[in-house]
């Protein structure tokens, strides 16, 4: 389980927001909703340890996750706003790039067959850079097809995406919440998943 106590996040000299309280267990998923600047890109950056909180604790499996960093990064998938893909190189190679920078490298069968899944077949050797936006996030989208991460958080991951392409997520999140995984994510628009859902809403 994933629990956070008290977490409060400072910007310059303005709080964002203070004493946010969330758990997360297997095959439940939280949606963190606001208006732009509320802060809730900052809460998952937290979250996942790529930004520091101004106040409180986050627990992994009972442990604060300071104790168990390598464990709970190893557990972790996060996947920001921007693609974060290299204009250069193709949806293939991005898919194994970002799987070998992450230490587990991934064969290009599995690759390819994510790729194709997601709606990129006849594309997946095409430099990304030709690529339109709603492609060039589901290139980034790929990479939960591949991963055996047991917390996924997931920044306004539907951002970009067609109808179709929208409901193709929702059913991977659905299997993933289904296995037992974990979900913390942030969007606009409402979501219908599987799971047992909660939601956390920050700012006025």
């Amino acid at each position: 389980m994933l629990t956070a106590h008290g977490l409060a996040c400072d910007r310059g000299d303005r709080r964002l927001f203070s004493a946010v309280d969330f758990a997360v267990a297997p095959g439940q998923w939280l949606q963190v909703e606001g208006p732009n600047g509320a802060g809730k890109t900052s809460l998952l950056r937290i979250v996942a340890g790529l930004a520091p909180a101004a106040d409180g604790r986050i627990e992994w499996e009972g442990q604060p996750v300071a104790e168990v960093r390598d464990e709970f990064h190893a557990r972790l998938l996060y996947l920001g706003h921007a693609p974060s893909i290299k204009d250069d190189l193709s949806a293939l190679e991005n898919l194994q790039t970002a799987a070998a920078v992450a230490g587990r490298p991934l064969d290009e069968h599995t690759a390819l067959t994510a790729l194709r899944r997601i709606g990129l077949k006849g594309r997946e050797d095409l430099p990304t850079r030709v690529l339109s936006q709603g492609q060039k996030r589901r290139v980034a989208l790929a990479r939960l097809l591949c991963s055996q991460a047991r917390l996924w958080i997931l920044d306004e991951p539907f951002v970009a995406l067609d109808v179709a392409a929208v409901s193709q997520l929702c059913e991977i999140l659905d299997e993933h919440l289904t296995r037992g995984g974990m979900l913390l994510f942030t969007s606009h628009q409402a979501v219908q998943l599987g799971g047992t859902p909660s939601s956390l809403r920050l700012g006025a």
